[in-house]
């Protein structure tokens, strides 16, 4: 008989003892201080800067900031582990939250040692500010290499020109990381990334949008206007900005799988609560075949969804960042978090339809994850072209 734990030598799916303590603190400060006010944040769209600063100080904000720099320097398993628990209670509180790990991203991965200490240790940490990543635009949408922002080099400073739009917590960031064309006939090569504090003149900031859902999270459009950036606060070399852009994605994709697989898991827990409680023909609807099986399938995604992304998390930490992994794990999670909030919906039948349940918002929270950090067309198109260029 085969012993129901095992050690395979250079695998493990077991987390440490740091990270299921890691996880008990994320699970714990989700049902204090998410799932209570989930509803009234997202009825209001209420930004959740209250949330954030708890978080802040218990160590589950600004979680990817290196220990040299004031911050834990906690893995991608780590801040995946977090994510999860987070997306439980409720996606668009956790997206507020975990935005800072995506804005500043570009520091991390191409800032100098002297950008890092400044907006790293003295304006995230120190000061528990907040920051944007600016790349979406309106005309561009997915194509990253078709944006139209322009950064024109004027002696030791660039003069900024353009708009990003959907940019989650615009409307109260400190500063951002905006991708903008330093050379138009380059191509992908003629994108960088700049630094852009908030009270630079020529920086203003759109009315937020109003959304179907993940309410809680503020996404609004900025636009730039004559900008002055100084050439300090450009990341990387020039022309250096669309290969930070793809490595970020590989850091941040797995974070919003787990959002998702966090919601996934809400909405089975949701499904099987329910389906214990309600009874038509005699018995708990859950002795129904075509209600357990939409259950069934629930956990089944569930259990392969966060496998997929921890994968996609660890090998990220091997130094060895995989696209197509990323992609799919993203796509997989989203596809599956989508189709759990419509099977829970139904599985509640009209009462999953009314606000006063908890589905309802889980069906509105889940669309953007097939839309957001790419959309699942996109990436899909990642992983063909990741298959195809091998062969």
């Amino acid at each position: 008989m085969v012993s129901a734990v095992q050690s395979v030598p250079g695998l493990s799916l077991q987390l440490t003892e740091e990270q299921l303590m890691l996880q008990k603190m994320a699970r714990e400060f989700t049902a204090k201080e998410i799932i209570p006010v989930a509803a009234h944040y997202d009825e209001h769209a209420i930004f959740p800067r209250d949330i954030f600063d708890k978080a802040r100080e218990v160590g589950l904000a600004n979680m990817n900031v290196p220990e040299e720099y004031g911050g834990m320097g906690a893995s991608l398993l780590d801040e995946v582990i977090v994510a999860e628990e987070m997306g439980y209670g409720c996606t668009g509180i956790s997206t507020s939250v975990s935005t800072n790990g995506l804005g500043d991203l570009p520091i991390i991965i191409a800032g100098t040692e002297q950008q890092k200490a400044y907006w790293l240790g003295e304006r995230l940490i120190d000061k528990g500010e907040l920051v944007s990543y600016c790349v979406t635009e309106p005309a561009a949408g997915s194509n990253v290499v078709g944006m139209e922002t322009r950064a024109e080099k004027q002696g030791p400073k660039y003069i900024l020109n353009g708009s990003k739009t959907f940019i989650t917590n615009a409307s109260y960031a400190n500063f951002f990381t905006v991708f903008a064309k330093t050379d138009p006939s380059a191509g992908h090569k003629g994108i960088s990334c700049f630094i852009v504090d908030r009270d630079t003149p020529g920086v203003s900031i759109s009315k937020k949008f109003d959304k179907l859902g993940q309410r809680a999270s503020d996404t609004a459009q900025i636009t730039f206007e004559n900008v002055e950036v100084p050439e300090e606060n450009r990341l990387g070399p020039e022309g250096s900005g669309f290969l930070t852009a793809m490595k970020v994605f590989d850091y941040s994709r797995p974070g919003v799988a787990a959002a998702a697989v966090g919601l996934l898991r809400r909405c089975m827990d949701e499904s099987i609560k329910y389906a214990k409680e309600r009874e038509t023909f005699g018995v708990p609807i859950y002795q129904h075949q075509a209600v357990a099986h939409k259950i069934a399938e629930m956990a089944i995604n569930y259990e392969a969804a966060r496998l997929l992304t921890w994968q996609s998390a660890w090998i990220v930490e091997m130094g060895q960042p995989n696209p197509r992994l990323s992609a799919t794990a993203k796509v997989f999670a989203s596809d599956s978090a989508m189709k759990a909030a419509v099977e829970a919906v139904q599985v509640f039948g009209g009462y999953g339809y009314m606000k006063e349940y908890p589905v309802e918002k889980l069906m509105r929270d889940v669309k953007v994850f097939q839309i957001y950090e790419g959309t699942s067309e996109i990436l899909k198109n990642i992983v063909v072209r990741e298959l195809f260029s091998k062969k």
